[in-house]
This record gives structure tokens, sequence and C-alpha cells, in this order.
């Protein structure tokens, strides 16, 4: 199956192309362009350097969060569009289950944690299971030192909000990116499309964890 990734919850995101298990292609840029910018110019440019059209592709997978609000509304805007113009299945991806899946056969267990903003941080526990990255806790929006405070065995910390956790069972690994890579993204969204485990359009909602700043102001309008 030939699958376009997408990954637009974090500043280092990107676009990769699979075909089955193989990467084709990827493209990241971790510099302050917004997506809206870039995402559609680097699918074309990888469409166009792996020899694909858009017709070609067969699926596609896109990260849903939780992560940055205008980046996901941007990523999830265009693999929608893709989907129903190409009328292709889509698997969504949560960011920090991609971001654990960079850390495979790990001996101890993988916390991804990304800088949420006002003090807090976005996190999840995994651990391998021989087969893959297995979630043990829920998706989180809190404080760091709470984060820390819920460590109670050495776990590998990574993430660009990982800095921020101190604790003595943290052991930091800083990895040449911060966010999940495109080409994980797709084998996780791949594997998803081979099962049928897709999303309906419709139904393609990111997750946020918390109101993002503009629903915050107004509902402090709605109070005044």
């Amino acid at each position: 199956m030939r699958v376009l990734a997408v990954e637009t919850s974090t500043l280092s995101g990107g676009v990769a192309l699979l075909d089955g298990e193989r990467v084709v292609g990827e493209y990241t840029l971790d510099v302050r362009i917004t997506h809206s910018e870039r995402l559609m110019a680097a699918i074309d440019r990888l469409l166009s350097d792996a020899g694909w059209t858009a017709r070609d592709l067969e699926g596609v997978a896109v990260t849903v969060g939780p992560g940055s609000f205008t980046g996901l509304r941007v990523g999830l805007s265009t693999v929608k569009g893709l989907a129903l113009a190409l009328s292709i299945p889509v698997a969504a991806v949560p960011t920090l289950d991609a971001m654990a899946a960079m850390v495979p056969f790990a001996a101890l267990p993988v916390c991804p944690v990304l800088d949420a903003r006002k003090r807090e941080v976005y996190a999840s526990l995994y651990r391998w299971d021989g087969l893959g990255m297995h979630r043990e806790w829920e998706y989180l929006a809190l404080a760091p030192d709470d984060l820390a405070r819920r460590l109670d065995e050495p776990v590998i910390v990574v993430g660009d909000g990982a800095g921020a956790i101190e604790s003595p069972f943290a052991r930091h690994v800083r990895p040449p990116r911060h966010g999940p890579a495109p080409a994980v993204v797709g084998a996780l969204g791949h594997a998803r499309l081979a099962i049928g485990d897709t999303v309906p359009v419709a139904d393609l909602v990111p997750i946020y964890l918390r109101p993002s700043e503009a629903e915050l102001k107004r509902r402090d309008a709605a109070v005044r």
C-alpha cells in the first residue's frame, strides 16, 4: 500500500511516502515557517521526486495530537481534502505514540514529552512488549513537576519538553529531532490501514487535551 504520512503537530513536522513498509522519501524542516506555508509544497515536491502522482496514493496517515493547535488544524484540513478528493482511507496516529515508536526495543519505559506551553507538558508512558510500544498511561496535559512525581522507576524521557522534567528517575535522551519522524508516523499509519483501522473523514478530529487559547477567550467573554 502506498501511503502519504503527514506530521504537523510539532514545529519539526514534515511528510513521508511509504510503499508498504519501505520508506520511499521523507521531507522535514525544523524552522519557524508555518505548516500552512510549506505543507502542500512539501507534498508536491516529495511526490514529484518519488515519481508518483497523488492518484498513486492508497492511504494517508496523519498525526492527531496532542500538539500545536494551529499545526493540527492545518494538517487535518489538508488530509481531509486529499482523502475526499482521492477517495482513500485515513489512519489517525497520536503524536505521543509516534514519538515513543522512535525508541523501539527500549529496556526501560519511554515517556515522550511535548512542551504544551502555559507551564504544562503533554506526555504519556510506553513500554516495549516485544511487538511494539504499549501505552500504559492516558494522554496527559500537566505541569512538569506533576509529571516528575508520577515517575517511580527509571524512565527514558524524550521530546522538546523533556528538559523540564527533573526527576532522579528521568533518563534524558536527546535525539536529533524533538517531534515524531514523518516516516514513523507513516509506519504506524500503514499498520492501521492494513487492518482497516481507519477514521471517516467527518470523524477525524485532533486530540487537544485542553481548550485552545481562542476557546478560552470566548469563554471569558461570555462570562463577562
